[in-house]
């Protein structure tokens, strides 16, 4: 159904503004309108006296036939039958047209009712990874099936196949040639060689031919645990004709037992350009930027999933269900078992939770326009999308939609539609920034002094003559120059309170009833100060905005007498000099405070910017000696043998440390400065005392190193006396068994036994 719809009035507002024209009338706010009656203004009022909200100009005297109300223009809501083949229609209406006012808002209805039959795609994207072998198994006998499963839902189904593994690049892939070529264990006769993404199969409606193809799928393998699955979803989603596809409800089914790498992963093998979102399969459908690209982030894959309005179906395991279930909007999550055994109970459970929450959005809004959604139930207001659960097949329900334009623009055009649904609700809108004046086409009306037309109730003067009734003949200075003339500093025409005629500014009257005045009509005497609800306090006139006091008093509003008594100090200055004395009051300057501008808590005393001053009035020297008079002419200084205190500490170009106090004067930046006589200079080092410290050193090192060898030979003679002294008190000195006496036996020759 083609839906077109009258410009929808919402509040009755207008900003108020200095408008001269129709057109400019109705730009100043939703709700102005404008009055063309010749005779509603008196010569020298403003036009913009004609623009207001439409009771106000009703309330002036203006009739209601002179009055432009581009509200009040109706447009017919017609139907025109739309060509939509064999797929049922599910969204009304179908396309929109709206001429709106900027800033007004108009709401319409977008109903949805889910079609009994509504065909459906399916690519199935497997996980070909090692750990997936006896997932392969059951997958390639699941075709019919699957088919037959979906068909029994909607009627008509289409499924594809393509796998993924990883990128073959360390550290996601062994990179050896022979691992290349066989990633899986030595005991898997057959074994795919590595790749990254492949596709299998394009949507078809024969099961027979994706269990054939399906069955020609063999197992691959790769070294880290995450896959590739970010890479492999991008090119089912980017390579659409390669895919096949279709105007249906798309399903995209992951089958993995593992999670994902993402967007900063592919750094880790050198990969530093991001993916580009671009369909990059080669002839025999593999993806052939897996190594030169990064894998994409889960936003980007988020994102392309809601453009190509494909919503996906994770069969994964329960270690990574709960990781994908929030990134995704849309989608859905089921556990796979260890077999996938399950998986297509899973994708019809699956994708009936899909097709019954319906998310209604917009894609390709213009920067001017602004939408937000009602739920189905009416309760809860979206900028961004429109929810309702739990919606059955042939069940309709509704969602409030607002469109309003933020400014005047030309017809532009956006997409309503549920997510994961291919019908979009196309809303054209443009903005009625113009005026349908009953015009007089006589370029020599009577009312422009026959020098023009009569264009909304204002006259639009012909070539060589303005003005507000065209009474000025331009001559030989051009229009713009003219209107120069009545603009200061190039602000409004005549401030706003005035007409511009031949460049002069004739001035409006007040609001009291006299008259605005100056070159251009920027004074009036009645917006003055005021005190005590009296204009000038009633002790001074208002001139051009600004109070003239009379004698003896002074002030913005003329409120105080002039006096100085409480200004003035005991040294007899005024405010110390740091301030002026108004109404008997010192107003300070530069931070200082108190009753007569005595102190600034928030000031420092400046030792160091006046360090050269100090240094050329104290001791002669520094950067002001030869000018130390002129360069110091805030100081006044005195040399003092001691001083109870300084207040200020600071080195000289010479590195001495001079030491004074300063004491603040009358004015700013004048000090009385008391110098102490001697400066503390750093002394030269003793060179004879280095030297003989460092022989007495050395020499003392010297000892001490022989002392403690001493001491350590001692303490060890001392340990070998000791143990030798317990040894001898331990020795037993008693005769031994075995010895015998020597027996010496002498024989006398002369002596025998037998005499």
């Amino acid at each position: 159904v083609l839906q077109s719809c009258c410009i929808f009035h919402s509040e009755d507002e207008c900003i108020k503004a200095s408008v001269a024209t129709c057109d400019a009338c109705i730009k100043s706010g939703p709700g102005c309108v404008w009055c063309q009656d010749l005779n509603f203004t008196k010569r020298g009022e403003l036009e913009a006296v004609r623009c207001d909200t439409k009771s106000e100009i009703l309330k002036r005297g203006c009739p209601v036939s002179m009055i432009i109300d581009p509200d009040s223009t109706l447009h017919k809501i017609r139907d025109k039958p739309l060509s939509v083949g064999k797929t049922p229609v599910q969204i009304q209406p179908q396309e929109i047209r709206l001429e709106l006012r900027p800033g007004q808002p108009y709401t319409f209805d977008f109903t949805f009712k889910r079609a009994d039959g509504y065909p459906v795609d399916l690519y199935y994207l497997m996980d070909l990874s090692y750990s997936m072998n006896d997932d392969l198994k059951n997958v390639k006998n699941l075709g019919i099936g699957l088919l037959n499963s979906l068909k029994r839902i909607t009627g008509y189904a289409r499924i594809g196949f393509g796998s993924f593994v990883d990128k073959t690049l360390l550290p996601f892939t062994d990179t050896n040639e022979e691992k290349l070529q066989k990633p899986c264990p030595r005991e898997e006769t057959e074994c795919e060689p590595a790749f990254g993404y492949k596709h299998v199969l394009s949507l078809t409606d024969d099961g027979k031919n994706f269990e054939e193809m399906v069955s020609q799928q063999r197992i691959s393998g790769n070294l880290d645990t995450p896959e590739g699955s970010l890479d492999a979803i991008m090119q089912a989603v980017t390579c659409v004709n390669k895919i096949g596809w279709g105007n249906s409800t798309r399903l995209l089914v992951l089958a993995t037992d593992a999670g994902f790498h993402m967007a900063g992963d592919g750094k880790l093998a050198g990969i530093l350009e991001p993916n580009q979102e671009a369909c990059q399969l080669d002839d025999k459908n593999m993806y052939i930027k897996s190594n030169l690209w990064d894998y994409p982030s889960v936003g980007q894959i988020a994102r392309k999933l809601e453009e190509q309005n494909i919503q996906p179906i994770f069969a994964v395991t329960e270690t990574v269900a709960d990781e994908l279930s929030k990134l995704i909007p849309k989608s859905e999550v089921g556990v796979l078992s260890n077999d996938s055994s399950n998986v297509v109970n899973l994708i019809v459970e699956a994708y009936n939770k899909l097709s019954s929450n319906i998310i209604v959005t917009h894609d390709n809004l213009p920067e001017d326009i602004a939408v937000t959604y009602k739920d189905c139930g009416g309760q809860k207001e979206h900028s961004d999308k429109g929810t309702c659960n739990n919606v059955n097949i042939g069940k309709e329900v509704t969602f409030s939609v607002t469109v309003k334009a933020l400014k005047c623009i030309d017809e532009k055009t956006f997409n309503i539609g549920p997510l994961g649904f291919n019908e979009k609700l196309t809303v054209r809108v443009k903005t009625r920034c113009e005026c349908e004046c009953d015009n007089e086409l006589n370029d020599k009306h009577k009312h422009c002094n026959k020098q023009g037309s009569v264009v909304c109730g204002t006259c639009s003067c012909n070539s060589g003559f303005l003005g507000q009734r065209c009474e000025c003949s331009l001559g030989q200075k051009d229009e713009a120059a003219l209107k120069a003339q009545c603009r200061k500093d190039n602000s409004t025409e005549c401030e706003g309170r005035g007409d511009c005629e031949c460049g002069v500014c004739k001035c409006h009257l007040t609001e009291a009833g006299n008259s605005y005045y100056g070159p251009h009509c920027e004074c009036d005497d009645e917006h003055c100060e005021k005190y005590q609800n009296k204009l000038c306090g009633g002790n001074g006139d208002c001139k051009c905005g600004e109070c003239k006091c009379k004698d003896g008093f002074e002030g913005a509003a003329c409120h105080c007498k002039k006096s100085k008594d409480g200004c003035i100090t005991t040294s007899g200055s005024e405010c110390h000099g740091r301030g002026k004395c108004m109404c008997n009051q010192c107003i300070c300057e530069r931070g200082y405070k108190g009753p007569k501008c005595g102190s600034c808590p928030s000031c420092s005393l400046p030792c160091q910017k006046f360090g050269s001053c100090i240094e050329c009035l104290g001791f002669g020297s520094g950067p002001f000696q030869k000018n130390c008079t002129g360069s110091c002419v805030n100081i006044s200084h005195t040399i003092e043998e001691k001083l109870p205190k300084s207040d200020c500490r600071v080195k000289d170009h010479e590195g001495c440390w001079m030491s004074f106090t300063m004491t603040e004067q009358d004015g700013f930046d004048k000090y009385n400065v008391k110098i102490l006589k001697t400066r503390e200079c750093p002394e030269g080092p003793n060179v004879a005392a280095i030297v003989g410290g460092s022989l007495a050193g050395v020499a003392l090192i010297g000892l001490l190193i022989l002392l403690l060898i001493k001491a350590l030979i001692y303490v060890k003679d001392l340990k070998e006396w000791k143990r030798f002294e317990k040894e001898q008190q331990r020795r037993k000195w008693g005769e031994n068994p075995l010895f015998q006496k020597a027996t010496t036996t002498v024989a006398n020759p002369t002596f025998t036994g037998d005499s």
